[in-house]
């Protein structure tokens, strides 16, 4: 009950304070959806209607997601923790970001070290890349100038790991020349060759698949061969359509664990991906 309260709380802040400091204040409020679906919730007797912040099948989906990483159970995950996030999904230079605090600074009081909080922020941004939050959350991970524009040389960074994993694969990534063609197509940056946040928030649904370009590799292959013409699951936010399909493969597991002892046993290409570090330069 205490987990569920908290991150609910957590994903309040992470939606309506939009500075990030804790306190929510009244021009946050107005802007944002809070009191209407507070209102709302107070009509529904199903609290799982509320999808924005109250759902409780969305706690026991970002719960059971910090649980299945943090195999020590001291309730806090390392860096070696997240690389195995989405079997592997993400590239280990967006992982060291991550950890050097550059989207957020961490709120964990153990050195690093990635605390519940912590995790609910990272969670909420990767699998729901079109809201303001997450990308003010990875464009700050991906600005390595710290500067307010992305450029070539800093996406470049980021893809090459990614087409290295590609190419563990036995797949032939596309050239980093044809990515920075396609992304500026998609994006149309009002300054030519400098990406700001302002041109993701104008195209957070291209914005969203530019960031799973660079380091994201199983949304990369998503991207890659999703028919444009299924709208399949349209009416659904991208974090809503995340959670009920997790939800409902927790719900599965669990009753193959009831069934035969154990469910969780299969072999996929995220042991392929943890071995497919980017070689040092000589």
């Amino acid at each position: 009950q205490d987990r569920y309260v908290e991150t609910c709380v957590y994903r309040i802040l992470y939606l309506v304070n939009q500075s990030d400091n804790g306190l929510i204040t009244r021009k946050e409020l107005r802007r944002s959806d809070l009191v209407e679906v507070l209102f709302d919730l107070d009509q529904q007797e199903d609290v799982n209607l509320a999808r924005n912040y109250f759902s409780y099948e969305h706690f026991y989906v970002i719960y059971c997601k910090f649980w299945e990483l943090d195999q020590d159970h001291d309730f806090l995950i390392a860096r070696d923790d997240l690389l195995r996030y989405g079997q592997h999904a993400l590239t280990s230079s967006v992982v060291d970001r991550i950890f050097a605090e550059c989207p957020r600074k961490f709120r964990c009081q153990v050195p690093g070290m990635m605390c519940y909080e912590d995790f609910v922020w990272f969670i909420l941004s990767e699998e729901d890349k079109t809201t303001e939050p997450s990308l003010s959350y990875w464009f700050r991970c991906l600005d390595l100038a710290c500067n307010g524009v992305l450029v070539a040389h800093e996406l470049e960074h980021f893809y090459k790991e990614q087409a290295h994993r590609i190419a563990c694969l036995n797949q032939e990534p596309v050239a980093f020349v044809d990515i920075m063609t396609q992304l500026t197509d998609m994006l149309s940056p009002e300054r030519p060759g400098l990406i700001t946040l302002r041109d993701l928030r104008r195209q957070p649904r291209q914005a969203s698949n530019l960031l799973n370009v660079l380091f994201n590799l199983k949304k990369f292959f998503s991207f890659e061969m999703k028919d444009p013409r299924d709208k399949r699951g349209a009416e659904q936010t991208d974090w809503e359509r995340f959670a009920t399909e997790e939800y409902a493969r927790l719900a599965m597991e669990e009753e193959l664990d009831e069934a035969s002892g154990d469910g969780r046993d299969y072999v996929d290409e995220s042991e392929i991906l943890a071995q497919a570090v980017e070689p040092e330069e000589a």
